[in-house]
């Protein structure tokens, strides 16, 4: 079995694990969301998006396509299920703001369910895993050492698309269209080597420990979701430099804090909105009034995403990341 099929085949067998058990209960969209089924489709999403700049574009954009439309909606299930939970211990928040939370999470898990009938995900036999086995088999997959050098290829196009994107959006006025996006490209580059199943390693090169101090925090060195997958059967490795991995997964971890507090701003706007009647301004100025916070707080988040997304980018961080390709005398499994 070539690499790029196992890969896909890994985590293929995890989904389907995880269906199968889904369609024995009740309401299988809520039982995928709380047992981690965004786990393996983050990953085939990644792999789709990796293996479409490879080869057979329009064959992977496809596969993309259905496993970024499950992954959207239990990330919608999550969105307004966390916040509900987050402000149904908040006494600061009014009932119906709370209420309005608790009825879009079962609103959005019941359009899972649709979406998993629809697509045929919960079919006994011939189903979507199936399918895409089958569109996985006619894939004119590449030798491991083509295949390698498309992985660096891409990996440092998706930094390069990462730079420029900071550069041109400049200071961060918005939190959804701006800190959101550029965390979700950042998180790509620490999904691949995970989804790649050993392919990527890191090492410490010993040069980069004085750049990097002020992210070398322990719940970032020590983290397990740092550790690269064992090497196994690969000879050969993109090698990212480790201590510049752990500032990229600080920045992403910060990024996420101040993504987080930001977006609790924008879910009560948007229950004052559908329940008050507000306007949309209006409903986004209310929303700090809820919570007893002027407004300047949201745009200190900003100035904070700002201020640290351009030091990590001043200080090339990501420039740095990638040392190349290496046999396996040279890769350790760090």
């Amino acid at each position: 079995m070539k690499p790029g099929i196992k890969r896909f085949e890994h985590w293929l067998a995890q989904l389907e694990t995880l269906i199968q058990k889904a369609m024995k209960e009740h309401n299988p969209g809520l039982w995928l969301y709380s047992n981690d089924a965004r786990t393996p489709l983050f990953m085939l999403e990644g792999l789709s998006k990796l293996y479409a700049d490879l080869h057979n574009n329009k064959k992977f954009s496809k596969l993309r396509a259905f496993f970024k439309t499950l992954e959207d909606a239990l990330g919608a299930v999550d969105y307004y299920d966390s916040y509900a939970k987050q402000f149904y211990a908040d006494p600061m928040v009014p009932v119906y703001i709370r209420e309005y939370m608790q009825g879009q999470a079962r609103e959005k898990i019941q359009r899972l369910n649709e979406l998993l009938e629809g697509d045929g995900w919960l079919e006994p036999s011939n189903n979507r895993i199936a399918k895409i086995r089958k569109k996985l088999g006619k894939a004119d997959w590449l030798s491991p050492n083509k295949e390698l050098k498309g992985i660096k290829s891409f990996y440092t196009k998706s930094i390069k698309k990462i730079t420029e994107f900071v550069k041109k959006e400049g200071p961060f006025t918005e939190m959804e269209s701006q800190v959101h996006e550029v965390r979700r490209e950042l998180r790509w580059l620490s999904i691949y080597p995970q989804a790649l199943q050993g392919c990527i390693q890191t090492t410490d090169t010993g040069q980069s420990r004085e750049l990097t101090a002020a992210y070398l925090v322990p719940e970032i060195v020590n983290s397990r979701y740092n550790l690269m997958p064992p090497a196994d059967d690969n000879t050969a490795f993109l090698l990212l430099e480790k201590n510049h991995f752990f500032a990229l997964s600080w920045l992403i971890a910060e990024l996420g804090k101040l993504k987080d507090e930001g977006l609790q701003f924008v879910a009560v706007a948007e229950a004052l909105q559908q329940t008050a009647g507000f306007k949309k301004d209006i409903a986004f100025e209310k929303s700090f009034e809820v919570f007893a916070v002027p407004k300047s707080q949201f745009d200190n988040l900003l100035a904070r995403a700002t201020a640290i997304t351009q030091q990590f980018m001043q200080e090339q961080q990501l420039e740095m990341l990638v040392l190349g390709i290496a046999g396996i005398e040279k890769a350790g499994t760090e």
